[in-house]
């Protein structure tokens, strides 16, 4: 799923060139680059399905070219992640009725490819021969308010061979006491919103849960993977409901199941995500593709596009971005305002900086 806009990561991550085609941790590939490769490790490349707004398709082409435009779902309005992973899995029903199913999003860093690979392929064969519809759980490192978070039954009634848990409640960005609960709980996992299914599962649960959108989608069953899907997509995607796979189904099924991921996660939601993830200097300030004379500053977050020499002097937990036409300094402890900074800019200077 590559079809955000990433607006929290603004003025980097803007609508005409969001945060999954960036390079944001200065190592030279996008988020999306990072994300094809390392599930081209598992999938078969031409078995990688790309969704994305239909504005986006050049980008995707060109930072992927070892794709073809077949393998890109244009979405040509924005809806969430129920509607697009519905359309992909009644395109890979189509195509295979027995195929198991990996939905992942485009912008997370994760580092630990082995872990990675025995975590999905434990969910690929505890999917292939059940209905069940399983998700990826990270175990909390911080009472983080801005994941949702998933329950699950004790270890004791865990599956052993496929460390599967059955998932009792999601709960959506808690408040701050109640993430350190769940923390202190131990049996709370942040939903990375990594899922694996059979494509005939989740379209059943679809049927089930969510008619209205199933009928709307199955109707245009004989046009896709064919000459007539594009016209089918732009004829109707616009009329699908504007929700998450998570509220449209996961909350609602009976037959959700996590494993607890082996592997490091962060879905890089905030600049201040991507801070805590980066190699510091000794005055704790991290920096990418700038050149920082830092002086007495410490603990700021400097990012810039051409290795720009950055001169700080006194300056302390900040955020500090300089993108082509816009500069952003900005406290650290408010970087959530950055959507409504970013909304004020447009407003008064024009729609071209967000």
């Amino acid at each position: 799923m590559a079809g955000g806009v990433g607006s929290r990561f603004w003025p980097v991550s803007t609508s005409n060139y969001p945060k999954q085609f960036q390079d944001m941790m200065g190592v030279g590939e996008t988020l999306l680059q990072l994300t094809y490769n390392r599930l081209a490790a598992l999938v078969p490349p031409e078995n990688i399905l790309i969704l994305t707004n239909e504005a986006y398709i050049e980008i995707v082409l060109n930072q992927l070219p070892e794709i073809n435009a077949e393998q890109i779902i244009p979405e040509p309005v924005m809806r969430n992640t129920a509607p697009c992973i519905l359309l992909a899995a009644l395109k890979i029903r189509e195509k295979n009725p027995d195929a198991v199913m990996l939905v992942a999003p485009s912008d997370h860093w994760i580092t630990k490819k082995e872990e990675f690979n025995k975590d999905i392929v434990a969910g690929f064969k505890a999917a292939e021969n059940s209905t069940n519809l399983i998700t990826i759980g990270v175990k909390p490192t911080s009472p983080n308010t801005g994941y949702g978070y998933i329950k699950f039954e004790e270890n004791e009634k865990a599956d052993s061979l496929y460390h599967l848990h059955k998932v009792e409640q999601f709960t959506e960005k808690p408040t701050l006491r109640n993430a350190r609960k769940f923390v202190e709980n131990g049996n709370y996992a942040w939903n990375a919103g990594i899922f694996i299914w059979k494509a005939t599962a989740i379209i059943d649960e679809f049927a089930h849960h969510m008619q209205e959108m199933f009928d709307l989608f199955n109707s245009g069953k004989d046009c896709l993977n064919g000459p007539k899907e594009k016209s089918f997509i732009q004829d109707t995607y616009h009329r699908a409901q504007n929700i998450s796979v998570d509220y449209g189904i996961l909350e609602k099924a009976e037959n959700v199941y996590v494993i607890p991921a082996s592997f490091d996660w962060d879905d890089l939601g905030t600049w201040g995500a991507l801070y805590n993830k980066l190699a510091k200097d000794d005055l704790k300030n991290a920096v990418v593709n700038a050149r920082l004379l830092p002086g007495a500053s410490k603990n700021n977050m400097v990012y810039t596009h051409s290795q720009k020499v950055v001169v700080l002097e006194e300056l302390e937990d900040y955020i500090i971005i300089d993108d082509k036409d816009v500069l952003l300094i900005v406290p650290k402890h408010r970087e959530q305002e950055i959507k409504e900074l970013r909304a004020g800019a447009m407003k008064r200077y024009g729609d071209n900086l967000g």
